[in-house]
């Protein structure tokens, strides 16, 4: 199949193939044609597989049939949710890179930076929006941002946006604009929680679903190494080092914890730095783009700073703790092996982890191979440092998370920027940003 199939315009073949691409995605080849028929979606697809190609391309063609006059103020007609700074700002790109032939006007707002220049974009009228929440509700009190005319509206990562408590804030956004919309809901994950916010917002819609729920993608090995937690970093040094590893994503489970290892890494030699929710929108769009063009070779992050990253050809992800909650590895371990590339995750276990661990494998319904490095042997049981207690709920491991003021975990609600593709090998299909 090709993109010409789909029915998309020449303005946006032209740009997909100035892209490098020339055929779609299974998530593209099928939401596409749907989303140009004007009905509702809630699609599901892994990280990486074209999410963000596959809603962008036909919301700027459904835009383009019912383009305004040129010269009159540009309504917001097109609004886009995420639950990240760093997810807004390359949703934003996508939006310039597939619209650059298009009459049509974007901006992105978001926190973190100063609001009067995302003031005077929209002052100027836009055609697409694309928003966190907290920021947009700003906007809104400001009475900066008209959302009555919005003819489409995009949840992007829909179940984080649950997760991160953002319910009650899109909620208030849904009451800005007309009921008379076109909604598509695109997410990694079909939690019940989406569910259900889809079955009272969308109307008769079409499910696209291309992959297991909760399932991470076949391309990316995983290995767990048994490790007492004290000797954890010494071993992550250790990988490194040994197996010359020039760019490695590790996640922490902690802010504190991921500056602290930052900095014992670089003492050990090795070029790093850490991102996460208290750090500045300047110190996150250095750190990630230093670590994309090779600069700085180990980002240590939290699980929000990383949701919605987008490195080409990111070759290791290390956990150096388990996350509590078991689905959080899946979306973890889904920065590498994007997109038909291979990957390798690699999981840190210590003994006060193993009840994590067991409830990753649950999930998915497999046992991951653990071994020890010679030199790095636990000690005897009940010797290691214990972790912190278990969240659990009977609801479901995504249940369990407390839930979230608003912009929790990203700082006083900012949100950030996420850099450019650093390769340039041509690829198949547009990729998730």
């Amino acid at each position: 199949m090709s993109f010409e199939s789909l029915g998309l315009s020449a303005e946006l073949l032209r740009a997909v193939s100035e892209q490098g691409y020339d055929q779609p995605t299974p998530v593209q080849a099928q939401s596409i044609p749907v989303i140009l028929e004007g009905r509702d979606i809630l699609a599901g697809a892994q990280t990486g597989t074209g999410k963000t190609a596959a809603f962008t391309l036909p919301l700027l063609q459904r835009l383009m049939q019912a383009a305004p006059a040129e010269g009159g103020r540009r309504p917001v007609r097109a609004l886009v949710l995420t639950p990240t700074r760093e997810l807004a700002a390359q949703v934003a790109e996508s939006v310039r890179d597939y619209g650059r032939h298009l009459p049509l006007r974007s901006a992105v707002v978001f926190g973190g930076v100063k609001i009067n220049p995302q003031i005077d974009a929209l002052r100027r009228g836009v055609d697409i929006l694309v928003a966190t929440p907290g920021r947009l509700l700003d906007h809104a009190q400001q009475k900066t941002v008209d959302l009555s005319k919005v003819e489409f509206l995009v949840l992007d990562e829909a179940d984080r946006m649950l997760d991160m408590g953002f319910i009650h804030d899109i909620r208030r956004v849904l009451a800005m604009m007309p009921k008379q919309r076109q909604n598509l809901f695109f997410s990694a994950t079909f939690p019940n929680e989406v569910k259900r916010l889809a079955d009272g917002m969308l109307n008769n819609p079409a499910q696209v679903e291309v992959a297991r729920r909760s399932a991470p993608s076949e391309q990316v090995a995983q290995r767990v190494y048994t490790v007492d937690q004290k000797r954890k970093r010494a071993l992550l040094s250790h990988l490194i080092g040994s197996n010359n590893w020039r760019q490695v994503l590790v996640f922490t489970r902690t802010k504190h914890g991921a500056n602290r290892l930052a900095e014992q890494l670089s003492d050990d030699g090795l070029t790093s730095a850490a991102i996460h929710g208290n750090k500045s929108q300047g110190a996150r769009t250095r750190a990630l783009s230093d670590f994309k063009r090779g600069a700085v070779r180990v980002l240590v992050a939290t699980d929000i700073a990383a949701r919605g990253l987008d490195i080409d050809q990111l070759p290791h992800v290390v956990n150096f703790e388990l996350p509590n909650i078991a689905e959080d590895y899946v979306h973890r371990i889904g920065r590498t092996g994007r997109a038909g590339n291979t990957g390798e995750a690699i999981s840190l276990v210590c003994g006060g982890e193993r009840a994590y661990l067991s409830d990753i494998q649950r999930l998915l319904k497999r046992e991951l191979p653990a071994e020890v490095v010679p030199g790095f042997e636990p000690g005897p049981a009940g010797s290691d440092e214990p972790m912190p207690e278990r969240r659990r709920a009977p609801g479901g491991a995504r249940n369990a998370r407390p839930q979230q003021r608003r912009g929790q975990g990203q700082g006083p609600r900012r949100q950030g920027s996420g850099g450019g593709r650093s390769d340039s090998r041509p690829r198949s299909a547009p990729r998730s940003r």
